[in-house]
């Protein structure tokens, strides 16, 4: 056996089955070979070893275009059990013209080859560009036409919004009533709000940076370590902006996706990896 056809440890089998899941997105990228992958893994082999030391990952590639159920079902087989990917639905959906209107995109996405995924299948990421303003009768039109379910299996729907227009009560009341959960965005250039409208939360932090060898400053790390927690638990942290504090939709526990997105990009394993040693 080739040292690249070697069995990859698996560091997380039980980490998986938390509550909280922990990732990056996606796993192809040069500068990762570097820093997280070991010298000489074949780049094929790179899910398969990224998905036994992370939880998670969030899916760029369907934003631009829908895969096919081939390929999902590639994926879910080079994955282990409790591993799960977020899939950002496809732009065509988020920056047309009608949202409401989006029905038969909307079908089309979902029931195009998700359910190849099967239990590796976690939230869907609606992301609407900053010019998407919240429209009150557009916008629970779009919300009426998400799938609920995916052979037999819940869906559950994560809502990104860029544009100032959506920090309101009415939006977050359409959240609540379809338990679509609203993403928290912990970025400089977007709306940040951490109300919780869902029964799982969803964060992508885009503040990791060069200089710090895990990413963030080990205080922060402590601190959404402590946030992802509460969350995990059916509560609150409060020190995170909200647009109506303490209307929360009851729920006893959480499920908790939290990404580390954008920004230092090479270092976003690191922090991954260094949150998931504070939790667990």
């Amino acid at each position: 056996m080739k040292a690249s056809d070697e069995p990859i440890p698996d560091e997380l089998a039980e980490a998986r089955s938390a509550r909280i899941k922990l990732g990056i997105g996606g796993w192809n990228f040069p500068p990762w070979r570097d820093n997280f992958y070991p010298k000489g893994l074949p780049q094929r082999r790179e899910l398969e070893y990224a998905s036994r030391h992370l939880t998670a990952i969030e899916i760029n590639s369907t934003f631009y275009r829908a895969q096919t159920p081939k390929v999902y079902a590639k994926w879910r087989d080079e994955t282990p059990p409790g591993f799960v990917f977020s899939l950002k639905a496809p732009r065509q959906i988020a920056e047309g013209r009608k949202l409401a209107g989006a029905g038969m995109l909307i079908r089309g996405f979902v029931f195009g080859g998700l359910a190849e995924l099967g239990d590796r299948l976690g939230p869907i990421v609606w992301q609407l560009p900053p010019a998407r303003k919240f429209e009150r009768d557009d916008f629970a039109g779009f919300l009426d036409q998400l799938p609920h379910d995916l052979n037999g299996r819940p869906l559950r729907h994560a809502l990104e919004v860029r544009n100032e227009t959506f920090l309101c009560e009415e939006f977050l009341e359409q959240a609540r009533a379809h338990r679509a959960a609203c993403v928290f965005t912990d970025s400089p250039e977007h709306p940040n709000f951490a109300d919780l409208t869902g029964d799982f939360v969803y964060a992508r932090l885009m503040r990791s940076r060069e200089s710090e060898r895990h990413g963030y400053p080990a205080r922060e790390l402590d601190a959404w370590a402590g946030r992802a927690r509460l969350w995990s638990k059916g509560r609150e942290p409060d020190d995170l902006p909200q647009v109506s504090p303490g209307k929360a939709t009851r729920s006893v526990r959480r499920d908790v996706f939290i990404y580390f997105i954008s920004a230092a990009k090479a270092r976003n394993p690191a922090a991954a990896m260094a949150l998931q040693e504070r939790i667990t």
